[in-house]
C-alpha cells in the first residue's frame, strides 16, 4: 500500500483534515503544528482529538506528520530566537503526546555567519533541552537544500547532531526530493548510490519520512523553489523510482508541491497509478 498525503490546513481540526485527505485520494497527511510564520497555537480540542483517533484507526491511516514552524530556528545567533525555538519546540512535542506515536519534522536551522560546527552544537543542546524519555513522538531532522546558512544539506551535518543528542533513539530524519536534489545528491541517476551513502552516514533505519517535491532547479542549486510532480529536473520517472525503491516504499509519502487540494489529488491519483504493490 502506498502511504501518501499532502500538506493540508491545520484551522478546522484533526477530524476535518483526515476527512479532506480522503476526499483527495489521500490516506496521511502534514500540517503546521501552528502559525508558520509566527508563534500562535490553537487549543487542542480533545473531542476533536478523540475522534480523529478513532477513524485514523477504522479509516487504515498508518501515521501523520506534523511540521514545526518555519520560525524555529534552533541555531539562530540571536538569543531571543533560539529562546522561542526551544519554547515552542518544547510545547509542540507536549502537544503531540495528545496524538501518541506519529512524526513531527523540523528544519535544523541557519547558523546566520557562526559556522557550522557552531550551528550543529546549538542545534543539538536544543535537542537535548525538548526532548523526553517517555514521548513516543519521533522527532525528524529535515534534509535541507543548503541555501544561505543553512544546516542539513549534506547527510554527515545530520550525523553530526544526532551523535551529540543524547536521546538520538527520539530522531529520525525526513527525506525532502527537492532540498536533496538541490544539495547537490544525484537522485535521478543515482539513487542506489545516495541511498548507500545516506545508510552509510546516517543509517537508512532513520528515514521515517520522505517529502516528495520535484525542484525548479537543477542538481546542486543549493535554491529551494518547489515544483509539481513531473514538471521540474527531477521529473516523472525519478518520481517512479523513488516511491517504488526497497528502502522507501513502505515510508510515508508527503507532498509539498505548489498545489491546491485538486492539484494534490491529482499528483496522488498519478504516483498511485506508478505504484507497484
Amino acid at each position: 500500500m502506498l502511504i501518501i498525503g499532502a500538506h493540508l490546513s491545520a484551522s478546522k481540526g484533526y477530524t476535518a483534515m483526515l476527512k479532506q485527505a480522503q476526499e483527495i485520494g489521500a490516506n496521511t497527511f502534514q500540517f503546521f503544528t501552528r502559525n508558520p510564520r509566527g508563534g500562535s497555537a490553537k487549543a487542542i480540542d480533545e473531542k476533536d482529538v478523540e475522534t480523529f483517533l478513532d477513524l485514523m484507526k477504522t479509516q487504515g491511516f498508518p501515521v501523520i506528520l506534523a511540521h514545526a514552524p518555519y520560525t524555529l530556528n534552533c541555531c539562530s545567533a540571536k538569543p531571543e530566537t533560539r529562546e522561542f525555538a526551544i519554547n515552542t519546540f518544547s510545547d509542540d512535542l507536549k502537544r503531540m503526546e495528545y496524538t501518541p506515536n506519529q512524526l513531527y519534522n523540523f528544519h535544523p536551522g541557519s547558523h546566520v555567519g557562526q559556522g557550522e560546527e557552531f550551528g550543529i552544537e546549538l542545534i543539538a543542546d536544543a535537542l537535548n533541552n525538548v526532548l523526553f524519555e517517555d514521548m513516543t513522538t519521533t522527532v525528524l531532522l529535515e534534509t535541507m537544500a543548503g541555501k544561505g546558512s543553512e544546516i542539513g544539506k549534506t547527510f554527515e551535518e545530520l550525523r553530526a547532531i544526532i551523535d551529540r543528542v543524547e536521546l538520538n533513539n527520539k530522531l529520525g530524519v525526513c527525506f525532502d526530493t527537492c532540498h536533496v536534489n538541490d544539495g547537490g545528491y544525484d537522485i535521478v541517476n543515482e539513487l542506489d548510490n545516495v541511498l548507500d551513502e545516506f545508510d552509510r552516514v546516517v543509517g537508512i533505519d532513520r528515514l521515517k519520512a520522505v517529502h516528495l517535491n520535484d525542484s525548479k532547479n537543477p542538481l546542486g542549486a543549493h535554491k529551494d523553489r518547489h515544483e509539481k510532480i513531473g514538471d521540474g529536473y527531477i521529473g516523472i520517472d525519478a518520481f517512479e523510482r523513488i516511491i517504488n525503491h526497497p528502502s522507501l516504499k513502505k515510508l510515508p509519502f508527503f507532498l509539498e508541491t505548489p498545489n491546491e487540494l485538486d492539484g494534490y489529488a491529482k499528483e496522488i491519483a498519478l504516483l498511485k497509478s506508478l505504484y507497484k504493490e
